[in-house]
């Protein structure tokens, strides 16, 4: 699909959604910059890592296919939100009180349960308010914004555990604030169409779970889009290894949050030109592109001598978010039926956590009994095949 230069103006709620998500992550990634160190204090292992991190990442994914063909059914969108971000908000309180493994998987479970609940209705959402020639800008803009506050909340444990003296469990308390923010900001900030066309009203009817039959109105290209997501999505373990490669190769716990800082600094600030441009190219090279720069950020992480060699890496791992995840977006919007757009973010996102879990309990497994470059080799591969089968489908009209 190729667009011409609109000048069509990105929705304000948009915007909205966009500051909704830059809170919720300041909040977050004030917690999860500072869980690898907590791991480390808890004395939890790497295998355990990977299955707390993959675990609770699936979960969000798995949650979303209930939460976007809900959304479908009821043709609401923001109610659904609401949950999602309220559950992730009254879950904060628990990583500061956590003293075991156990206590973490909780926490880190019923905090992506609220993420899954409330993904796939705020994709959808993105989709029924704005023209399809700016799509692309558009997820770009909520992602970038998302992204900024992913590095905010790293920011933000730095500068209170250096003034609270690493005092990991009073500066995670601070999470409260930005959360609470959000929940207002997106209550009174966000307003969804009167009518969205996923309506359980509307000729098509969806039902609150998906059939066979809506399955296929899917569409080839909403299933190779799906299908290639999640073998990349293999190649892409937790973001928790690589503040802890950073911390193998002699990083401080203390400035552990610089690698959540300085990938999600470059993934802001590449996501919103990534989606104008995907909006006036095709989109399928963007992230042909975005792949290939995985394959070099697991290289470099794999090789690195020093934590400062690891950053690098983490920059560019940083990139490739910035090249793939709008793009992705996009392209699930492009492909899904109007009716069943929740769903189809919904099933997509299943997919891809299903991925996900697999390829973090497989990070920890490799890093605990052959090391850490393997791991990082291991997701290269991932990525290579991911990208072999792109280029190999670059001749299909399967794309929208």
């Amino acid at each position: 699909m190729i667009f011409t230069k609109s000048k069509v103006k990105i929705p304000t709620g948009i915007w909205a959604l966009g500051f909704v998500s830059l809170l919720m992550d300041a909040s977050s990634e004030l917690v999860h910059s500072l869980l690898p160190a907590l791991f480390v204090s808890l004395g939890v292992g790497m295998a355990t890592v990977g299955f707390i991190e993959g675990v609770a990442e699936a979960t969000a994914s798995i949650t979303k296919i209930f939460s976007g063909a809900l959304s479908d059914w009821l043709g609401k969108r923001k109610i659904l939100a609401i949950v999602g971000y309220g559950l992730a908000t009254i879950t904060k309180p628990l990583f500061p009180l956590a003293q075991s493994a156990e206590v973490l998987f909780v926490a880190r479970f019923i905090d992506r349960i609220g993420k899954g609940i409330r993904g796939a209705p705020r994709d959808a959402l993105i989709a029924d308010i704005t023209p399809p020639e700016i799509r692309g800008e558009a997820y770009g803009l909520r992602q970038s914004l998302d992204a900024a506050g992913a590095f905010i909340g790293p920011l933000l444990a730095i500068a209170l555990m250096a003034l609270l003296a690493d005092d990991i469990t009073l500066v995670l308390w601070f999470a409260l604030i930005p959360a609470v923010l959000c929940m207002a900001f997106l209550v009174f900030g966000v307003h969804e169409p009167d009518t969205i066309p996923a309506g359980k009203d509307s000729n098509h009817k969806p039902g609150f779970s998906l059939r066979i039959t809506e399955l296929t109105q899917m569409g080839g290209g909403f299933w190779f889009i799906t299908s290639i997501g999640a073998l990349f999505a293999m190649a892409r373990f937790s973001v928790a290894f690589l503040a802890l490669r950073a911390m193998d190769l002699g990083m401080p716990i203390g400035l552990s949050p610089f690698v959540l800082v300085l990938m999600s600094v470059v993934f802001s600030l590449s996501s919103y030109p990534v989606g104008l441009l995907a909006d006036r190219i095709e989109r399928r090279y963007l992230l042909a592109f975005g792949f290939a720069t995985l394959i070099l950020a697991q290289l470099l992480l794999a090789n690195a001598t020093s934590y400062l060699l690891v950053m690098v890496g983490v920059a560019t791992w940083g990139v490739h978010l910035g090249l793939t995840q709008g793009v992705l977006a996009a392209l699930v919007a492009d492909c899904a039926p109007e009716h069943l757009r929740g769903s189809a973010f919904g099933i997509f996102n299943l997919v891809n956590g299903i991925a996900l879990l697999f390829a973090s309990l497989v990070a920890g497994v490799l890093w605990q009994m052959l090391g850490a470059a393997t791991t990082f080799y291991a997701g290269a591969a991932f990525a290579g095949i991911a990208l072999l089968l792109l280029l190999n489908f670059f001749h299909s009209r399967h794309w929208t």
